[in-house]
C-alpha cells in the first residue's frame, strides 16, 4: 500500500532541499575562497623574501655573465676587426613592429549589448550592483583588447546568472536558486583549478621544495644563498682576468 503526497507537501519538500543545498555550497564556497587567498599570500609571502634573498644574488650574477660574454665577443672582434654593436643594431632594425588590434563594428555592437545587460546601474540591491560592476570592468578590458570571445563569454554568464531572472513569483524565485547552485558549483571548479596552477607553477613547486626541506631539517634557501655567492665570486674573478 502506498502513501500519496500531496502537490504542496512535494514542492515544500523541493523549496527545502534546494535551500538546504545553497546553504551548503556557500559555505564551502566561503571555506574554498578563504583557503585559497591564504595559499595566495602565503606564496606571495614567499617570492617577496625569495627575491630579497635570492633574487638579488641571482640578478647580481646575471650581469656579471653579461659582461663576461661582452668582453669574450670583443676581444673575438678585435681579433676579427669587427664592430661587435654591428650584427646585434642590425638584428633590431630589421625587427617589425608589431601590428596594433583593431576594434571592429561587431566587437562594439558586442560590447553595447553586454553594457545594455549588465550595467551597474539596472542593479536592484547592492549586492547585484556589485556583481554588475566587476562584469563592467570585465567587459571594459575585453573591449581594450578586442577580444570579442571574451565579451560573448562575458555576455553568457549573465544571461545564465540568477540576477538575470526578472519576477517575484515561485517559479522565477525557484529558477533564481538553481541557478545560484550551479553558478556556486562552477566556481567551486574554477577555485579548484586556480589552486592547483599556483601549486603547479614554478614558484609552487619551488615552495613546496623549501618547505619539504625545512620539516626535514634542512634550509634550502640558504643552501641557494652559498651557492650563489660562490659563483659570483667566480665569475668576478674571471671578469678581472678577462679585462686585465
Amino acid at each position: 500500500m502506498s502513501t500519496l503526497v500531496p502537490p504542496q507537501r512535494r514542492n515544500d519538500d523541493d523549496w527545502a532541499a534546494l535551500r538546504s543545498r545553497v546553504a551548503e555550497l556557500e559555505a564551502l564556497l566561503y571555506e574554498r575562497r578563504t583557503g585559497f587567498t591564504r595559499v595566495k599570500a602565503d606564496l606571495d609571502a614567499f617570492e617577496v623574501g625569495y627575491r630579497h634573498k635570492v633574487g638579488t644574488l641571482h640578478d647580481q650574477l646575471e650581469k656579471l655573465e653579461l659582461a663576461i660574454a661582452e668582453a669574450e665577443l670583443g676581444e673575438i672582434s678585435k681579433r676579427l676587426g669587427n664592430d661587435p654593436g654591428a650584427a646585434s643594431s642590425q638584428g633590431a632594425a630589421g625587427r617589425p613592429e608589431p601590428a596594433p588590434r583593431l576594434t571592429s563594428d561587431a566587437v562594439r555592437k558586442l560590447f553595447r549589448d553586454v553594457a545594455k545587460a549588465i550595467h551597474p546601474d539596472l542593479a536592484s540591491d547592492e549586492a547585484t550592483r556589485d556583481r554588475r560592476h566587476a562584469l563592467m570592468i570585465e567587459a571594459n578590458r575585453a573591449y581594450a583588447l578586442g577580444d570579442e570571445e571574451q565579451l560573448r563569454i562575458i555576455l553568457r554568464a549573465w544571461e545564465h546568472s540568477p540576477e538575470a531572472v526578472l519576477g517575484s513569483d515561485p517559479e522565477a524565485t525557484r529558477l533564481r536558486v538553481v541557478r545560484r547552485i550551479a553558478q556556486i558549483e562552477e566556481e567551486l571548479e574554477l577555485i579548484a583549478e586556480d589552486l592547483a596552477a599556483l601549486q603547479d607553477s614554478p614558484l609552487g613547486k619551488l615552495k613546496a621544495m623549501v618547505d619539504d626541506a625545512s620539516a626535514g631539517g634542512k634550509d634550502l634557501v640558504r643552501d641557494m644563498i652559498g651557492r650563489l655567492k660562490r659563483d659570483i665570486l667566480a665569475a668576478a674573478n674571471r671578469l678581472d682576468a678577462l679585462r686585465s
